[in-house]
Parts: structure tokens; sequence; C-alpha cells
């Protein structure tokens, strides 16, 4: 198959829009007589005007031999191996071109378990899963090299399945994400077959790779378009098999509409992505569930889902998931502050549970001044403290009064003491008082009568 080539004159990549160190990954490989493309991704963003998020190289090169090339890199991959060649953080991505595995077409499963024969760039591109991922750019010729239509459908801005749809959504269910990630990320519309293939198909997401599957979704949620992606998913069923809750919560509230709090959350998030905020795995899943954790609360207690025990057993990290459960309580803490909220401002999570809150709370109506107010001076929105009682200190503290002894205490023994010293017991009446024991043992009868005169004297 002939494939169309684009001259420099009608495509709108320039060298300079690449990067330097994968131009040098490029040159390097060709100087030693391999063929090197800038392939997939970067390309066609290029081709959109888009500033691409990373770059790969495909090579005719093996594996061995570009490690050989670059001492700067090292082989990963076990179904197949590339070559990741590194300028200090950043990395390169360095594939030999492939072609599809030869025992698919007769397996009565064609769910791809090994792809590792190497090919041309022909077969490398008819590989591939999506027309506007198999676009080739070669820096010798500055021509573009598409073999599949893709440049078609970019113009038609559609996203189309290379080959038979049903056929390669059975190969690799991941492929039905992947196609909601891109038709999200590029405001791209599914082509009809496409389309199609994944209703029919979507209940194969069960038969792939777990951590393929927790790495595709923070993928296609992490990202700008992220309230436009999971309602795709949940209109074309990808989300019943992969997150059968959230599905459900989904449908009981405002889905038709696109109003559901969860979709309006992850819009606001996604803007939070478009203004610079890192894709933190935490906060996408917090985001994602906090309706669902509110909707939880409210519920009995024998009803409510354990949605850690949930995620976790469908392979979302343990890191994650409990750092995702400190920021969903730290929600319910920042609606009404309070002494708690003190205390999780020393929290390390603190500013993540914050940012969280000011992405999510315009969702409910509630109004995060007193949170900024809170913050700014603590006790000026706690509870005053009632007036300090008469006798208080200038600590706020009452002070302790002296227990006073009782008037008639010890009155029978006093009678018998001053009795024994030859004071008659009417002395003690004609006072009205008592002394105590002890004072009564040294008493005189001048200092009897002086106690009536002095009913407090013992004080």
């Amino acid at each position: 198959m002939e494939p169309r080539i684009l001259d420099r004159a009608d495509h709108p990549i320039s060298r300079r829009d690449i990067d330097p160190n994968v131009l040098k990954v490029l040159y390097r490989l060709i100087g030693a007589g391999h063929i090197a493309y800038l392939v997939g991704g970067g390309v066609r963003d290029l081709m959109l005007s888009r500033q691409p998020k990373d770059f790969d190289v495909g090579t005719s090169a093996h594996p061995q031999q570009v490690r050989d090339l670059f001492r700067n890199s090292r082989l990963i991959g076990r179904r197949f191996r590339l070559v990741h060649v590194f300028f200090g953080s950043q990395n390169i991505e360095v594939a030999t071109f492939r072609r599809p595995s030869e025992d698919l077409a007769d397996a009565a499963d064609p769910l791809i378990r090994h792809d590792n024969t190497f090919g041309t760039p022909e077969e490398d591109a008819f590989r591939r899963d999506f027309t506007v991922n198999a676009l080739f750019y070669d820096p010798q010729t500055f021509r573009v090299i598409d073999f599949s239509g893709g440049v078609e459908d970019l113009e038609a801005r559609l996203i189309r399945s290379i080959g038979e749809p049903e056929l390669r959504m059975r190969e690799d269910p991941v492929r039905m994400m992947r196609a909601v990630r891109f038709a999200a990320k590029l405001g791209f519309e599914l082509e009809p077959a496409t389309r199609a293939a994944i209703e029919r198909h979507c209940g194969d997401l069960t038969k792939a790779s777990v951590p393929r599957l927790v790495e595709e979704t923070f993928r296609t949620i992490g990202q700008p378009q992220a309230a436009s992606a999971l309602a795709m998913m949940e209109e074309l069923g990808l989300l019943e098999p992969l997150l059968p809750f959230l599905s459900e919560h989904l449908k009981s509230t405002a889905f038709d509409d696109r109003e559901a709090p969860t979709l309006t959350n992850l819009a606001a998030l996604g803007r939070a992505f478009s203004g610079g905020l890192g894709p933190d795995r935490s906060t996408i899943l917090a985001a994602m569930f906090l309706d669902l954790s509110r909707a939880q609360a409210d519920a009995a207690e024998d009803a409510r889902l354990d949605l850690l025990g949930v995620l976790r057993a469908r392979g979302f990290a343990r890191g994650d998931t409990e750092n995702m459960r400190l920021l969903l309580d730290a929600f319910a803490l920042m609606v009404t502050p309070n002494r708690r909220t003190r205390r999780l401002l020393r929290r390390p999570y603190f500013h993540e549970a914050r940012r969280l809150f000011e992405i999510c709370a315009p969702t409910y109506g509630i109004d995060d001044a007193p949170l900024r107010r809170f913050i700014a001076d603590p006790d000026s929105i706690l509870q005053p403290q009632q007036a300090a009682p008469e006798g208080a200190t200038a600590g706020g503290r009452r002070k302790r009064r002296r227990r006073r002894r009782s008037r008639h205490r010890g009155t029978g023994e006093a009678r018998l003491m001053l009795e024994s010293h030859g004071v008659a017991p009417q002395a003690e009446a004609n006072g009205g008082a008592s002394s105590n024991g002890a004072s009564a043992h040294h008493a005189s009868a001048d200092s009897s009568e002086t106690a009536s005169r002095d009913p407090d004297h013992h004080d």
C-alpha cells in the first residue's frame, strides 16, 4: 500500500517544535544507518499545532543496537523490549518497528499475549490502535508519512480504529479506554463503527491487565477534559465493568443532563489542571469519589460502601486510596470549621485538602470564606468562651475558694474537753459558738469569752 506523503509545505511541523534531545536521538540512529522516525502522539499533536507532552521514536534498529549506540540508556519491558534514552530527568522512548503477531487470526480468543515480532514502518503503522496515532515524521526529508488515513481523520476530527474495530477491541480491551481518552482530549468524535464496537465489547474490559486498567484510569481522568471522559465512559458502558459503584451513583443523580455533582467536580478539577495543577493521584480519586462519599455519609451504617476496600480490590494502590480517605475526611471538617479543623491545619496533607476543598466546594454551594477567615485567625470563628465568673483570675481560671470548716464540727468533743479543764459548758452556749478541738485544749475561760465575741476566729 502506498502511503500518503505530505511534503514540508503541506504540514505545520517544524524541527523547532521538536525537543533538541529527541533530534539528537533521531540523527544518531540515522547516522548509524538505521531508519528513524518521530512517531505516535507527538506527530498527531504537532499536526494539530499542539505542544506534545512527550515524543516517541520508532526505528529499524533492534533494542540491543539502540542500547549500544547510547551509553545513557537502558533496556526495559518484558512483552516487548524498549529502550529509554536518558538526558538528566528526561527519558525518550525508542521502540523497534513491529508487526502484528501472526497467531491471532486463528485464535478463538484474540486477546494479545505475544507482540514481539519486529517489522517494517508500514507494518508498525497498521498494528497501532487508531489512525491519528499512526503518523510518522521523517527528520531527513521533513515529510509526514501516513499509511492508514490519519491525516484525513485529523481533518474530520474522528477517532477511528485501524483495521476491523470488532477484532481490534477484543485484541486489547484497554484500547476502548484509550479511544475515550483521545476523543475527550482532542474534542473529537468516535467514528461510528469504532463506537459500536466499544459498546458491544465493553464487558471485555474485565479481561485486561489490572495494572494497565488502573494506569489508563488515571490517564483518562487526570486530564483537563476529565468530566467529558467520565461521561463518555458511562455512556459507552465502560464504567460499569470498571467501577460499578461509581456507575450506579451516576445513574442515581442528574447524569442525563450532565449536571451530576461528580461531573461538576471533575470539570472543576480539569480547569485546575489547565491552570497548572499537577495530576496527583490521590486528588484525582478524591474528586472522582467525593460526591459518592458524601452520599454514603447519610446512608445507614450497614448500607455504606467500603470505598477503600473495593478500590484496593480493583488494583488501586494502598497509598493512593489512604491519602484519598484523608482528603475526603478533611473536606467535611472544612465545611464548618471547628476545633478539629484547628488540628487539621498541622497535618502534612492540609494544603492538598484545602486545594480539593476550593475546587469542589462551589459544586455544593459552600462558601469558602469562613475557612479562609479560620486559617487567618483560628480563634476568630470558634465559639467564644463564656464570660469569666466573679472571682476568676486574669488567666481565665476561677480562683479556688478555701473550704470553710463546719461551725458545728466537733461540738460534742469540744464540750468534753472544756469540762475536763473545769470550764462550764454554759460558757460555750452563751457565746453561741464552739472552738475546734485543738483550740479548746489550750483555751482558758477568758479565751472562751473572746470566742463568744468572734465566732470566726478559728479561720
